[in-house]
């Protein structure tokens, strides 16, 4: 069954999702997330399988979700439309190291770092259950969204 007539016109927030492994960082944008539970708190995010940092969130402990702003295009363009197969991502972008060595965008609305707690293989995607660890709000409010960034063709391989 297609999805398609359901949730055509839907407006998703995105993310980018960066992990560390080793001396390994990648990172990637990410158009499904959400919070699953309050008590205790977590958070599901979900990588596509054909992507670069699907490997490394598959043994990394953390990943950080960060939300940007509507006007971070160029941010989504970098993380969405190069892959890490070519591009060290970070070389193009501020980012500091954060908790337990997860890469960690200066400039965006607001970053969760999550430890975690369960991977599920969820068709073309993986969904990582955080458990959250840290986590920051800063200047700007998030907005950028699926509707403003459809038109990135995907750095990776479908």
């Amino acid at each position: 069954m297609d999805l398609d007539e359901f949730v055509d016109g839907l407006d998703y927030p995105m993310y980018v999702v960066t992990t560390a492994l080793g001396d390994e960082r990648s990172g990637c944008l990410v158009g499904f997330g959400t919070q699953v539970s309050i008590d205790p708190a977590r958070f599901l995010v979900c990588i596509s399988q054909a992507n670069h940092t699907h490997a490394l969130v598959l043994e990394a402990d953390h990943v950080a979700v960060h939300l940007l702003r509507a006007d971070q295009h160029d941010v989504a363009e970098l993380f969405g439309g190069e892959t890490g197969d070519d591009v060290d991502k970070f070389e193009h972008c501020a980012w500091s190291p954060g908790p337990q060595g997860v890469p960690v965008l200066d400039d965006c609305a607001r970053v969760l770092v999550g430890h975690v707690i369960e991977r599920h293989d969820l068709g073309d995607h993986t969904g990582l259950l955080l458990e959250p660890v840290a986590q920051e709000a800063r200047e700007g409010e998030p907005g950028l969204t699926f509707q403003q960034v459809e038109h990135i063709d995907p750095g990776h391989d479908a």
